[in-house]
């Protein structure tokens, strides 16, 4: 959905016109607000707001489910390791990451 100049509204000018541009919002329209010059909120229709909200929920939970079939397949491939051995290997390579390199005198 793109933007036109009428959109976008100075914070000053939003908090003298709010009833107009909730009244806009409620009909469909979305109104960035700014401050100084840059993007600070956005005004939108809450139905909108609710219908973006389910759709992020809806990506994570196609997200999680694609994490899971990448773990079947590894389970299916013999890309497992067991639970202690696969802690016991992070711990030690984070105590490889602290630990102080030495130097070689020349």
């Amino acid at each position: 959905m793109g933007f036109s100049a009428s959109d976008v509204v100075p914070f000053t000018q939003a908090r003298a016109k709010l009833s107009e541009l909730a009244d806009q919002a409620k009909a469909g329209a979305e109104k960035i607000i700014t401050k100084n010059g840059e993007s600070y909120v956005a005004l939108i229709d809450a139905a909108r707001l609710d219908y973006y909200h389910a759709l992020e929920r809806e990506r994570i939970h196609l997200l999680l489910i694609e994490d899971a079939r990448r773990g079947l397949a590894d389970i299916a491939a013999g890309r497992t390791f067991e639970a202690d051995r696969a802690l016991a290997e992070l711990q030690r390579r984070r105590a490889a990451a602290k630990a102080p390199t030495r130097r070689k005198r020349g």
